[in-house]
């Protein structure tokens, strides 16, 4: 079976995740702003994206048939009207792949075939976060398997494929559908809750005796750092905590304040509430 290429990328519903999705191609130097093609409902938030050079397509057929990959980022309440109003077709040739949150693929296919008569592209689910567009995103990838052996040779030669780009776009981890919901939660409303610590380290250095700006940079790269001794060695982060931390010292003082303050609590909490709210969005 010819391997499709992805030369042209359609992003529909380009709104804060899409719009970043496509600074992060342009930045990972993978593609040229010219192609990939935008589209939203309201074009005219799309005009900070003619510095840019992106494509703007005001039709999404127009835009989908134009592009090699779909990333579908529309709301999850748009996805029925969007096949039914705009008779979009999608040819085998394609690959779809949504970041919408709470829709599966189930839910996706059921919307088309109800539209047109029949499936014959891959579907994917991609699941990355705003920092995609520094090529720093945690993005979780799942798709479904296709009893029929080449459908299932063409998905897995579209997942290679959707798998080498969001790989330029920071680190991705494929996934079962199940947990996608969950995945959602930790690692894009998660970078809101790392965004909010490096916040409250912020003001705590502020009171401490840094200017704010100040206090924000050093808090920031700190936290950059932490990230950085986790992921390049592998260890579980109580190993580079035991590192640091000594007896009756300042780190264990601190350490041991959070801990009666809640803080390791807090952060389960917010994981587990939003993604207990992303399951009841329909």
């Amino acid at each position: 079976m010819k391997e499709n290429k992805i030369n042209k990328i359609s992003i529909i519903g380009a709104g804060r995740l899409g719009f970043s999705i496509a600074k992060g191609l342009i930045k990972s130097k993978q593609y040229q702003p010219s192609d990939i093609i935008l589209n939203r409902r309201n074009i005219e938030l799309l005009k900070e994206s003619n510095s840019f050079g992106f494509q703007i397509e005001e039709n999404q057929q127009s835009a989908i048939e134009k592009s090699d990959l779909i990333i579908l980022s529309i709301g999850p309440k748009d996805l029925k009207s969007f096949f039914k109003d705009n008779s979009i077709e999608i040819n085998s040739s394609q690959v779809l792949a949504s970041t919408i949150a709470g829709v599966s693929i189930d839910d996706i296919e059921k919307e088309y075939l109800i539209a047109n008569k029949s499936i014959e592209f891959s579907i994917f689910r991609v699941m990355p976060n705003i920092a995609v567009e520094l090529c720093e995103s945690m993005t979780c990838l799942s798709m479904k398997n296709s009893s029929d052996n080449n459908d299932y040779q063409r998905d897995l030669m579209n997942r290679k494929n959707v798998l080498n780009i969001f790989s330029k776009l920071g680190m991705v981890k494929v996934i079962e559908e199940e947990l996608i919901g969950a995945a959602t939660a930790l690692c894009g409303s998660g970078l809101a809750f790392f965004l909010r610590s490096i916040r409250a380290a912020a003001h705590g250095g502020t009171e401490i005796g840094f200017h704010a700006d100040e206090a924000l940079a050093l808090a920031a790269q700190t936290a950059k750092g932490a990230a950085s001794l986790v992921n390049d060695s592998n260890d579980h982060p109580e190993l580079q905590i035991d590192k640091v931390t000594t007896p009756k010292g300042i780190t264990i003082s601190g350490l041991n304040e959070m801990d009666h303050s809640g803080f390791s609590s807090a952060m389960i909490h917010a994981i587990v509430k939003s993604a207990e709210k992303l399951n009841k969005i329909k």
